[in-house]
C-alpha cells in the first residue's frame, strides 16, 4: 500500500496495513510535522520524504509504487476514499436528526454543514451522503485558508487551480494544502454550494477557543472550519441556518508548534457561547 500525504491520510494507511498484515509505504513531504511522521512510523510504515509539492510528491509516490509493486492509495482523489470518508455526512445527518428539534422548534435536522477542505475528499463524500439524505434543503459551506485557496479560485473558475504562484502554502492548516484532483473537482462543483476562505489569525484563535472552551485537541487545520463559521462573510450569506454542523477534522497536531500558535491567537470574542453555556442574545455565534 502506498500512498502521499502530510500526515492524517498516512497514518490511517499505516494503522490499516498493520491491522491487516500488510506493508505501507508513505511519500511525506520534508516539512510534514514531525508528530505524524513519529505517528506514520509508530503504525510501521516506511517513509520516504520529498519536496513539499504535490508534484514531488506524486511522483514520489509513482516511484516507490513503480519500485515495491505496491498499490497507490490516494488521500482524496479516489471513489473509494470519497465514499468512505462521506460516511462523516451520513452519522451529522443522523445526529442532527435526533438531536433536533429541541424544545420550541421544528424538525429537520441540520440546516448547514461546514467542511474544512484541501483535496476535496471528505468535503465532498460529506456534500454527497449529507445531500442524498436529508430530507430537506441541506447547505454544505466549505471551510479554506486564504493562504491556500485554490479550492474557491477552482470553484470559481471552473476548472482546477494549483497555488497561488506555484508555491507551496504557509498556512498553519498544513492538512488543508493538497490540491483538488479529477475525482473531487467535479463533486466541489456540483455539490457544495459555498466556500469561505479565512485568514490566519482567524483560525489560530478558532483553534484557541475550541480547546479552551470545548476542552478538545483539535489541529489547525480542524480551527478552519469553525474559523468560518465566525466569520461576517458567513453570518452575511448563511445567517438564516440556525442548525449548523461543523467537522472537525483532526487532532495531529505537532503540540510544540501548536502552543506557540495558540499562545499568541486572539481570545474567544466577547459573547460567543458553545453548547451548554447561558444563552443570551440568539445572534451570538454558538457552536455546538
Amino acid at each position: 500500500m502506498v500512498t502521499h500525504s502530510s500526515g492524517n491520510h498516512a497514518a490511517a494507511l499505516a494503522w490499516a496495513a498493520a491491522a491487516t498484515g500488510r506493508s505501507a509505504h508513505i511519500v511525506m513531504p520534508s516539512n510534514a510535522p514531525a508528530v505524524k511522521r513519529c505517528a506514520v512510523e509508530g503504525y510501521g510504515a516506511k517513509i520516504t520524504l520529498c519536496e513539499p509539492t504535490d508534484e514531488a510528491r506524486a511522483r514520489g509516490a509513482s516511484e516507490v509504487c513503480a519500485a515495491t509493486g505496491g498499490a497507490l492509495v490516494h488521500s482524496s482523489n479516489d471513489p473509494q476514499i470519497i465514499a468512505g470518508q462521506g460516511t462523516v455526512g451520513l452519522e451529522l445527518v443522523e445526529q442532527g436528526m435526533e438531536t433536533w428539534p429541541a424544545e420550541g422548534e421544528s424538525p429537520g435536522g441540520l440546516d448547514c454543514i461546514v467542511v474544512p477542505i484541501g483535496g476535496g475528499g471528505l468535503t465532498g463524500g460529506v456534500a454527497v451522503a449529507a445531500k442524498g439524505l436529508s430530507s430537506g434543503s441541506l447547505t454544505v459551506v466549505a471551510a479554506e485558508p486564504e493562504l491556500a485557496d485554490d479550492v474557491c479560485r477552482s470553484k470559481a473558475l471552473g476548472a482546477i487551480q494549483g497555488h497561488r504562484d506555484g508555491k507551496n502554502p504557509t498556512t498553519i492548516a498544513d492538512g488543508l494544502k493538497t490540491l483538488l484532483g479529477s475525482d473531487t473537482f467535479p463533486l466541489i462543483r456540483d455539490c457544495v454550494d459555498d466556500i469561505i476562505t479565512v485568514s490566519e489569525a482567524d483560525i489560530a484563535a478558532a483553534t484557541r477557543l475550541v480547546w479552551e472552551r470545548m476542552k478538545l485537541a483539535i489541529e489547525p487545520s480542524a480551527g478552519v472550519g469553525v474559523a468560518a463559521v465566525m466569520s461576517s462573510a458567513f453570518r452575511s450569506r448563511h445567517g438564516d441556518k440556525k442548525r449548523v454542523g461543523v467537522v472537525l477534522c483532526g487532532g495531529n497536531a505537532d503540540l510544540p508548534k501548536l502552543l506557540g500558535i495558540l499562545s499568541t491567537a486572539a481570545p474567544a470574542p466577547s459573547g460567543c457561547m458553545l453548547e451548554g453555556e447561558q444563552e443570551g442574545d440568539d445572534k451570538r455565534p454558538r457552536l455546538a
